[in-house]
């Protein structure tokens, strides 16, 4: 097949490039350009800002795509304006299948967990039919740039196109080399500092949440992309166990190889900016047997394994560090009020 993919070099593209590569599959990625990233030397690249993706249509129309990946859909101007530019790119003027990399911020537990809507709990796992935020825009006015980021709208434009194939699938929180987001930091930081022991609010420590290894999350966008039975479907990517916050940590520290311990403390003795930002109550904890069902998903290592690469590159690439996260002396006061 021929696969064009829409911002191709990073963090989640990159794998799904070489994955699709690895499988046969003629690959065309268009990006700016600016992010240095190793990829196969036949992959055909078409640079260029998706701010102005329709300008393209004449290039994605030369390499004739059966199907067209976009990894980075953050608005639902630029999914439309994507769908608009390879609507008639396919061979012959057809239609390709298009599939947009989405996220499981769009459920209504999302929205609970951080407060922007109230409500008991919603029952999880969660389904690809489990309800959705009600309340557009989860980021705006707390992190910039993302103002008009909305995972649900892109959804919408993807798939309510009339001549589009639309596929989505939602993805966890996602973990390994190259993670801008840096998730495992924090923790491995103070393994590594040789810490004796790791805070962790007592009301997080029992919250779930499901999580998923950059390349199997690669390889699940891959299937949606190339096998039959994906057409028009939704699909969530997660490992099978979703685990506790306090378990995530001890899986961490196992891969790392640290022996210390992980201190429940409560919130009361905690210094306010070190409490929990969520309700723990939500859990974000999702199902994934569809996509293991229809298409046959798997993940390729255990979790172990994949941890470890996770830590080693991230020793190698250290974030530029706050030490106001890092008051190891405070640390230590509260250890000790802990344990009085």
């Amino acid at each position: 097949m021929r696969v064009l993919v829409i911002g191709g070099t990073g963090f989640i593209g990159a794998p799904v490039v070489h994955d699709l590569d690895a499988g046969g599959h003629e690959v065309a990625v268009f990006h700016r350009g600016l992010t240095e990233t190793p990829l196969p030397s036949h992959v055909v690249h078409i640079r260029g800002d998706r701010a102005d993706i329709r300008d393209y249509t004449a290039a994605f129309k030369q390499f004739a795509p059966d199907v067209v990946v976009d990894i980075t859909p953050m608005v639902e101007a630029e999914a439309r304006a994507a769908v608009d530019a390879v609507r008639a790119v396919g061979r012959g003027g057809a239609a390709p299948r298009f599939v947009a990399v989405s996220s499981m911020d769009v459920y209504l537990t999302y929205g609970r967990l951080h407060g922007t809507e109230s409500g008991a709990p919603v029952p999880t796992p969660l389904t690809e039919e489990s309800s959705l935020r009600s309340v557009h825009y989860p980021y705006r006015g707390k992190v910039p740039g993302l103002e008009r980021y909305e995972k649900i709208l892109v959804e919408r434009v993807v798939m309510s196109a009339p001549d589009v194939d639309g596929v989505v699938v939602r993805l966890p929180m996602v973990y390994g080399p190259r993670d801008r987001q840096c998730r495992l930091f924090d923790d491995l930081k103070r393994m590594d500092d040789g810490r004796p022991a790791i805070l962790l609010p007592e009301g997080l420590a029992d919250w779930r949440a499901s999580r998923g290894y950059v390349d199997d999350c690669a390889h699940a966008v891959v299937l949606a992309a190339t096998h039959p039975r994906a057409r028009g479907r939704i699909f969530h990517v997660a490992e099978p166990e979703a685990l506790s916050q306090e378990a995530w940590i001890r899986a961490i520290a196992e891969a790392a190889g640290w022996s210390g311990r992980i201190v429940r403390v409560p919130e009361d003795l905690l210094p306010p900016a070190w409490r929990s930002p969520i309700d723990p109550h939500h859990h974000w904890e999702a199902n994934s047997s569809r996509i293991r069902a229809e298409l046959g998903f798997r993940e390729d290592l255990p979790r172990f394994q994949a941890l470890q690469r996770t830590i080693a590159w991230q020793r190698q690439h250290p974030p530029a560090i706050d030490a106001r996260r890092f008051d190891y002396r405070l640390e230590d006061k509260v250890l000790a009020r802990v344990a009085s």
